[in-house]
């Protein structure tokens, strides 16, 4: 370059596109010249880009720069997983030379090698160890843990990151055993998103592209398996989704995940706010509708393969279904104030909620009072459909206590609580709950079998007031067995000769006849069980007065 110029006094000239720049250029020169440096991790990389960039092989020198920093790689540099994290970091500034000179397949390779190594290391150091936690276990139920490597591949671009674990996959790296890796690399790359308030977005164009790009890719690579990553991970990553404005691909797959995971939810996980910037409701509604409907669509799958309530599975299954519920009813109570949200949205993301996995009506009535109370102007038509989500026989005594004072409901709907309770507590008078179910009180059913599951725990309080209000009775009775008694022997110690008494067949009398055509309440090893020691007295009475 200095032979074709034609200036004479050239003191400077320009090397354009050097791997490595000026830094990468002084150390090839103090190369040629003989002038010691140190070859490190730090620098290895822009050393053999300059080198292949200056043609400095052995055509030239034997010994030369690119044979050099070639054996250092395969000597020192590659042969732990730290250094080759190093250098594969440093190679993304030096692209494509570093592509074409190999150097950063070479790190990939090096680093999935030793990933798997220090993986299949530490799993059977944890069972040698005596960990009841085996390999066949891990399988079944992975519960991951974070290696120590897993913070150094948080440092490399999303491309290079997504060619890591693709390698180390192809090497034998278990998928759900990524879960906690993509979990670092997400909280760091996707770190300072404001995804949790409503407003304008406060993020430039450039940044919004790149984490669109780094959420799209991290969620192409999360495992298929359940329960890896936790319903919080889930929901912060479709938060981020649904503001950065992803494909729709994107966020179907997160919103399906959530819903395997349903079971394990807190109401926070749902609460995901609206980005819709045009003043509709506060949270995504249609997004948890969605989450609720992929919840259920898997519980069909589980029905379809046979699971029955006596089995662990299925019991499990019930339990799980349970929670949701409640967890759905939460939902709505907190979503309930909302004066954006339509009646038709409430009643829709209510509808959903199975009415056979709601032990009692006490959530949904909670939800249904504050949205009720949060839109006053509602139609009575509006206010009746709102009130028929809601199941009257299965409110506890509580909530009928309130229902029946509440202004805010329907007059039909606080007649129908009226009568459910005067017919719940009739059938507690009358004994109906001796020998089954309380009517009030509908068994819980199965989903998935015909097996009536045991009575809830209103019902065994009622039926143990039941108990108690028959031994009152029974008490009461021998009181007035005594009090009869008492009163034969003062007549026929004493009768009047000038009038003859009257009939002693008054207020006692009448409420002990009552009393004893309530069968259910007579024992039948009881005090009233020898109806003779009863009646004689009578007779006698009789006798005397004659």
């Amino acid at each position: 370059m200095v032979s074709e110029s034609s200036d004479a006094d050239l003191s400077e000239i320009k090397i354009p596109n050097v791997p490595g720049g000026a830094e990468a250029f002084e150390l090839a020169a103090k190369f040629c010249y003989g002038i010691n440096f140190e070859i490190s991790t730090e620098n290895i990389a822009m050393l053999r880009c300059v080198a292949e960039y200056l043609e400095m092989t052995e055509d030239y020198a034997a010994g030369n720069l690119v044979s050099r920093t070639d054996a250092y790689l395969n000597e020192v540099a590659l042969k732990s997983l730290a250094g080759a994290v190093s250098v594969l970091h440093l190679s993304e500034n030096l692209l494509p030379m570093a592509e074409k000179v190999k150097l950063v397949s070479r790190c990939i390779d090096a680093i999935a090698l030793a990933a798997c190594k220090e993986s299949q290391f530490s799993m059977s150091g944890r069972s040698d160890s005596g960990n009841e936690v085996v390999i066949s276990s891990i399988v079944s139920q992975p519960k991951p843990i974070v290696d120590w490597w897993a913070e150094d591949l948080t440092v490399l671009r999303i491309d290079i990151f997504q060619r890591v674990l693709i390698a180390m996959m192809a090497r034998g790296f278990k998928q759900y055993a990524l879960g906690p890796v993509l979990m670092l690399y997400a909280q760091k790359s996707l770190r300072g998103l404001e995804a949790f308030g409503k407003g304008r977005k406060k993020i430039e164009a450039q940044q919004e592209h790149e984490k669109r790009v780094v959420l799209e890719t991290i969620v192409s690579l999360l495992p298929r398996e359940k329960n890896v990553l936790s319903v919080s991970f889930l929901s912060m990553l479709l938060r981020a989704a649904i503001y950065l404005e992803t494909t729709v691909a994107c966020r179907l797959d997160l919103e399906k995940r959530m819903g395997l995971q349903l079971g394990q939810a807190a109401l926070d996980d749902l609460l995901i706010p609206s980005y819709s910037f045009t003043g509709d409701t506060m949270f995504d509604v249609d997004t948890v509708q969605r989450i609720m409907m992929n919840y259920l669509e898997n519980e069909v799958e589980g029905n379809r393969i046979g699971y029955n309530a006596d089995d662990e599975c299925g019991a499990t299954l019930l339990s799980d279904m349970e929670r949701v519920a409640k967890l759905m009813e939460n939902y709505l109570a907190e979503i309930a104030s909302d004066r954006n949200l339509t009646v038709s949205k409430f009643i829709g993301l209510a509808e959903i909620i199975p009415e056979q996995s709601r032990v009692t009506e006490d959530g949904m009535y909670r939800a249904i009072d504050i949205y009720l109370k949060a839109h006053p102007a509602l139609s009575d038509m509006e206010r009746k459909k709102v009130c028929s989500l809601m199941d009257c026989q299965k409110l506890s005594r509580e909530a009928c206590a309130h229902a029946a004072q509440n202004d805010r409901l329907p007059v039909q709907t606080v007649v129908q609580v009226l009568y459910y309770e005067q017919q719940r507590l009739r059938d507690v008078m009358n004994g109906n709950l001796m020998g089954g179910d309380s009517p009030a009180l509908p068994p819980k059913v199965n989903i998935f079998s015909t097996d009536i599951r045991p009575v809830s725990d209103e019902l065994s309080s009622l039926r143990r007031e039941n108990e108690d209000l028959k031994i009152e009775l029974v008490k009461m009775k021998m009181k007035i067995k005594e009090i009869e008694r008492a009163t034969v022997v003062s007549t026929t110690s004493s009768p009047s000769a000038d009038k003859p008494p009257l009939p002693r067949k008054s207020f006692i009398n009448s409420v002990s006849k009552k009393l004893g055509r309530i069968n259910p309440f007579v024992r039948a090893d009881g005090p009233l069980s020898n109806t003779k020691a009863r009646t004689r007295p009578s007779k006698d009475r009789r006798h005397s007065i004659s």
